[in-house]
Formats: C-alpha cells, structure tokens, sequence
C-alpha cells in the first residue's frame, strides 16, 4: 500500500493560526525570510532565470541546529519542503511555491588534511571554493565544470569532472557524511556507520534526508593540467564528430575529452573539442598529438593550464540568471545517423547561446561494480545533451520545443539510461532510467528513513509503506 502523503499545509495559514513561526525565527542562528522581507525577492532566486517560484519561506540554516530545526518544522506543520545548496538544478527543485525552502548556502566550513588526503566540507561550498581550498595542499577530488555549481546536489546524484575517467564519480569518493533525517536525527554515515543509508547517498539524490557535511578522498592534482583544444568549421563537424568518438573511445584514463556544438554570436556554428590530461604534461603530449593533427581546425590550442582555470572555464557560458533548459541521455556509440540528427536539428536552435554537449565518462567510473552505490549507468561512454540557453520569457516555448526535439531525434541511439544530476522534472519513467536495478533497493532506503516522503522535491524515490 503506498504511504499517504504529507498535505501541504500553506505556511500562511501557519502564520494566522499560530506564533510558531515567530518561534521558529527566535530559534534559529540563521535567517528566516518572509514574502514581505525587504531581500526576499533575492533570496528566491536560483541559477536558472527560467524558475519563478515564490515560497512561503526561506530558511537559511548557519549550521547543523538550525537544519535540525527547520526540518522538525517543516514536518510538524506538514510542509513542502525543498532543499537548496548551490541552487542550480535545471528544474528548479531547490525552491517550491508557497512551502519552505531550507537553505545551506552559508553553511561554507572546509577542512583539507593533506597528510590522511582527506577532505570535511559543509554542504554550503560550491565547487570554486572546494577546489580552491583542496589545490592549496595540490590536492582535489572528482568535481564538476561550473565553479557555482554546489558540491552536495552533485555529489548526491552521482558528480562526473575532469577527473571521473582517472578518480571515479564524486560519489566515489565520498568516504562519510552526516545527514539530518526527516525525523530530525542527525546521523554520521560511512562504510560502518549506518552503510545502508551512505550507499545510499552515493548517488541517490536528496531523498533520505538533508546532508550537512561531506567527507572526500582526495587526490594528487595539478597546479596545472595539459589541456588541448579544437574548433572545426560546421562544414567539416561530421568528419571532426567521427574523428571525436574514435579519438576519445580509445582515450586512456587520464584523458578526458569533452565535445560540443556550438554557435558564435554572429550565427557561425562549429563543432569543439577539449581534452584535459590528468598527468605529467610530457606525458600528455603524444597522448594528444593526434587531436591537434586532425583536421584544419578554424582555432586550435595546447597549453598546460592551471586547475582552478579549467574548472571554471564553462562560468562565461552558464551565468546565474539567463535562462536554461535540456535533457540528457546517454550514449555509447556515435554513429551516422546520431550524426545526421545532431547536425540537422542544431542547426534549427533559435538562440545563438544554446549547445549540443558530448560529456565523456566511461574509464575508472566504468570498472567500479553498478551495485557499489546507486548510480547503475557505468558503461555508458557519454552523456550528450541539448542546453537550451536564452534571455527571454516570451523565448520559452520555442527554446523547449527546440531541446526536446534534439532529444528526441537522439533516442533512438541511446542506452535508455540518464544521469540523475542531469534530470529536469521529467517523471518517475525517467527517475528509474537514472536507477536502474538499483531502484528498489533505493525504495527500501526510503521506506526506512523518509516513509512519508518528506523530501520529495527531488528526482524522487516514492516510498511503498
């Protein structure tokens, strides 16, 4: 029988029939903003300018005990709950309407041990001051492409990176993690402490409570990484796709090879490639030699780059506050026909921002076991993905229908599968594509620790009791 759903109780009817509200403010360390707050209208906003939610309010926890508390609220009084860090989920699922958001973005404490390679950090950091913190020692862990991005969202739905072909997903490395559970406990979780729930953590998204804090193993990386880049005229982009997937399938695991279509504000369109090589530059260099050969490509680049630059690279292209929207499937092969669907449909994209991306996986994410945490996809050897990106609302449907239309022509040669962090609000269908086998052993997980799906704005897991 499935478990009857918390109402959603309005938080204005909270306001008119009880101080509990008032007392939840008091209460706190942190701030609790209100509609009529002169900041609110900052505070609701997310990355993506396309979201337009406006909650009843925002709590922005200073620490654990404020998290504890806003969760003990929230489930008194039967609220809708969204769960915010870095804020840049493409759907929005950081911020709901008219319930409360539970904000952790100040939460930013960092400890790096460069002796034990060991990283502690609060689920408030985005990845810039992660990887600045970790590259201070010449250290970092699997991390994603935008400096803003929050390291919890992507760490619970699974994390890939520059550096996930050579030291695996984010999750990963994750070695521990202390979570507030929808009854308000705040549990420690490990390989040995409660391991049913940090398996899954690893990759299971925000269903089974709010993680306050991460614990990373870390790696030897930098200061700087050899990087070559490519950019080929769309006259020549079938023959430069071709040359891609044959030149990345046979890439060692320290090489990373990302790809995408793009298009310059003038209208010209081209095809890109970079690949980052994680080791020594002499090293890279052969290992690269047939990219930057291939071809007459329009720009071309090789340079050894710092870290914290490449890691950043793609901020220009993803500003907060422009308008986002795709959808994502994985690949592992790219052929003919995805070729002749890729450039046909791109070439009809009404803004000049939007890209068709080649995300390159596959390597030592590949060799770890699907049931070693929640992210099954592991054979997949890329993750190709429309982003729509435009200014604006009168552009939205045109922008959408454009990306869904792009998807749909690539299906056909997908694996079914889709990456989690990847998902917009697309449905239980596609939640369990991200899952796979290991779906119903994520809905044990949740009939244990949020059986009435308290935390349920998210690529949900519904629980079942």
């Amino acid at each position: 029988m499935n478990v009857e759903q918390p109402a959603n109780t309005s938080l204005g009817a909270v306001l008119a029939s009880t101080p509990a509200l008032e007392q939840l403010r008091q209460d706190l360390r942190g701030d609790l903003v209100l509609p009529a707050d002169p900041t609110y209208e900052q505070a609701r906003r997310v990355w993506n300018g396309a979201i337009d939610k406006r909650p009843a309010a925002i709590v922005f926890c200073a620490d654990t005990d404020d998290v504890i508390k806003a969760v003990t609220f929230a489930r008194v009084h039967r609220l809708l709950v969204a769960v915010r860090s870095g804020g840049h989920n493409v759907a929005g699922l950081s911020l709901c309407d008219d319930g409360i958001v539970i904000d952790l973005s100040r939460m930013k404490g960092m400890q790096v041990d460069p002796e034990r390679r060991i990283a502690r950090a609060e689920a408030g950091l985005n990845l810039g001051e992660f990887d600045r913190a970790t590259q201070a020692h010449g250290l970092a862990t699997t991390m994603g492409v935008n400096s803003d991005t929050g390291i919890a969202g992507l760490t619970l739905g699974g994390g890939f990176g520059k550096l996930g072909r050579k030291h695996g997903l984010t999750c990963d490395n994750l070695i521990a993690a202390e979570i507030v559970t929808a009854d308000g406990t705040l549990l420690r979780t490990s390989a040995s402490e409660h391991p049913d729930l940090f398996w899954g953590l690893r990759g299971g998204g925000g269903n089974f409570g709010i993680v306050t804090a991460f614990e990373y193993r870390l790696h030897p990386v930098g200061p700087a990484l050899l990087v070559g880049s490519v950019l080929h005229s769309y006259d020549h982009a079938r023959g430069a796709m071709k040359f891609y997937h044959e030149f990345s399938r046979q890439a060692p695991d320290e090489l990373s090879v990302d790809a995408a279509l793009v298009t310059t504000p003038s209208g010209d369109r081209f095809f890109s490639i970079s690949a980052c090589y994680v080791g020594p530059q002499e090293a890279g260099e052969p290992i690269l030699a047939p990219l930057m050969k291939f071809g007459s490509p329009v720009e071309s680049s090789l340079a050894a780059r710092p870290y914290l630059q490449i890691q950043s690279g793609g901020d220009a292209l993803f500003p907060r506050g422009r308008r986002y929207y795709w959808k994502a499937q994985f690949l592992n092969h790219i052929g003919d026909g995805i070729i002749d669907a890729l450039l046909d449909t791109y070439a009809k994209a009404p803004s000049h921002a939007s890209l068709l991306v080649f995300q390159q996986v596959g390597g030592a994410i590949a060799r770890t076991s699907k049931s070693d945490s929640p992210y099954v996809n592991r054979d997949a050897l890329y993750d190709c993905f429309p982003i729509a990106i435009w200014d604006a609302p009168a552009d939205d449907e045109a922008n959408m229908r454009w990306a869904r239309e792009l998807w749909s022509a690539v299906r056909p040669y997908s694996t079914s599968g889709v990456y989690a962090n990847n998902l917009g609000d697309e449905g239980e269908d596609r939640v369990r594509d991200a899952y796979g086998e290991n779906y119903a052993r994520l809905v044990a997980l949740k009939n244990k620790y949020d059986p009435t799906n308290l935390f349920r704005l998210n690529q949900n897991i519904k629980p079942t009791v």
